[in-house]
């Protein structure tokens, strides 16, 4: 992935990272100027004073030296669990996108080690919860801990051993890798706990994965209102009118259903009729969060900033936009979530689906697809427990000089948990679907045929957590 303009980052992406020439001699030109208006020894917070409360305190030259190093050092209180592998990565792609906007001043020599760093078998260990602050300053602290003598995850894996020259600073001398680590340069270290960089790259990752969760919702819906020969009126696009998305949502149900043949009865229940609205406000919700990915992007998030020539002290770590658009989609998806769960305990009962009870092929000897439900009922239970707004219950920290925060990376962490609790219950609902079709003798749609291929026929009671993981491997994978 070559990357000519700091919009070119991808998060979501697994590709090697190169930044092209250009882009990199403009960032050095940016850091030329940093270092000279650092010169002036004018109070700079974060560089030549304290951080927090301690804002009042000016630093020694010598103080100075070691400052950058120890503000990653004191603030990687956290602990497990961590990250996973693809959303560490996505902190490290999000801190190299905000860095290339040249507001936080941070040298080539940096940049050029966060790209070797996110082009390594490295992944640094990152806390998944506890980031009580008005950024994320823990878990970036334990992100970029690694030059500052902190550890990778893997066994005791440091970017030494990865193959990484951190040994050096800038003068060329050579470091004691237990003592110092890389060496830090002005401002750098601040730079590196500023914003909130990771939640912006995990969201812009969760994005992708909601954009898919969003298609699977439609092929199974769509299998559903096939199986149980629901009246096809409900989705015809003309109902969408004034809402693009709802008439491409009905549109890409009608045509998954496939042919409507001789309903069932005059109205399906309203789980099955509202297919089209509910999952057309996940669409809606993921553009959303987008488009606020793109914003905290694109915007300041540095603080102290590099603006027009001076140091600017921003409220760029505030992520309220995020927080709210991760909100906003985390409870899309527990609406769709439940609508789906109340599909499947419909095509449990023959009234719905003209089928046998609980869809099992004797009812009574064999209890069917009705724990299958019971799973979805709690997992669906699980996901209301997400929806509590993320920013209500801020708190005073540092004595006060941070009394208000976001919690946008627990948003951005509940979002990744709704999404892989609402693709549980997609499961269920498929598994369903697919057992219906099966005893109706009729073919799977052409979007679900691949799940015959992952679960063998049900022609008894039998233990469906199995085929419930092999959905989630494969097809919903």
């Amino acid at each position: 992935m070559l990357i000519n303009q700091a919009a070119d980052v991808d998060p979501s992406s697994a590709e090697s990272v190169e930044i092209a020439q250009p882009l990199l001699d403009q960032l050095a030109a940016i850091r030329r100027e940093v270092l000279q208006a650092l010169a002036s020894d004018e109070p700079v917070y974060g560089v030549n004073t304290g951080m927090g409360a301690m804002s009042k305190v000016r630093l020694s030259e010598s103080e100075q030296r070691i400052h950058q190093r120890n503000l990653l050092l004191g603030r990687a209180v956290g602990g497990p669990p961590w990250l996973p592998a693809d959303e560490a990565r996505a902190v490290l792609l999000g801190r190299l996108r905000t860095f290339l906007n040249g507001d936080a001043g941070v040298s080539v020599e940096l940049i050029q080690q966060l790209v070797a760093l996110i082009n390594s078998n490295v992944v640094p260990q990152i806390p998944a919860e506890g980031a009580g602050s008005a950024g994320e300053i823990i878990p970036l602290a334990h992100a970029f801990g690694t030059w500052a003598g902190g550890d990778a995850s893997g066994p005791e894996i440091g970017l030494k051993e990865a193959g990484l020259e951190l040994g050096v600073d800038r003068s060329g001398s050579e470091l004691d890798p237990h003592e110092s680590g890389f060496e830090l340069g002005p401002k750098e270290g601040i730079a590196l706990l500023a914003g909130i960089p990771g939640a912006t790259g995990r969201a812009a990752l969760h994005v992708v994965r909601a954009r898919r969760l969003a298609d699977q919702l439609t092929a199974v819906a769509a299998g559903a209102i096939a199986v149980v020969g629901a009246n096809r009126a409900p989705y015809q696009p003309l109902a969408g009118r004034g809402n693009d998305v709802l008439a491409g949502e009905l549109a890409r149900l009608l045509e998954l259903a496939g042919p409507e043949g001789e309903p069932r009865s005059l109205q399906a229940p309203v789980s099955f009729r509202v297919a089209g609205q509910v999952i057309a406000h996940v669409r809606r919700s993921i553009d959303d969060l987008d488009r606020a990915v793109g914003r905290a992007f694109d915007g300041v998030t540095d603080s102290p900033a590099y603006l027009g020539g001076e140091f600017v002290g921003t409220a760029g770590f505030h992520g309220i936009d995020l927080t709210a658009y991760c909100d906003h989609l985390t409870a899309a998806l527990a609406h769709a979530a439940e609508v789906s769960a109340a599909r499947l305990h419909r095509l449990l009962d023959p009234s719905v689906t003209g089928l046998p009870a609980q869809l099992t092929h004797e009812p009574g000897p064999q209890a069917g697809l009705v724990a299958v439900h019971k799973r979805a009922v709690a997992t669906t239970h699980r996901l209301r427990r997400l929806t509590l707004p993320t920013a209500i219950g801020t708190a005073e920290t540092s004595n006060g000089q941070e009394d208000v925060q976001t919690f946008s990376w627990e948003a951005v962490g509940n979002l990744a948990e709704a999404i892989r609790l609402t693709r549980e219950v997609t499961a269920c609902e498929l598994l369903a679907v697919y057992q219906a079709f099966t005893l109706a003798k009729r073919p799977l749609p052409t979007s679900l045929q691949i799940v015959a291929d992952v679960v063998p026929p049900i022609s008894v009671d039998r233990p469906f957590g199995k085929d419930l993981t092999r959905l989630l491997e494969t097809v919903l994978s």
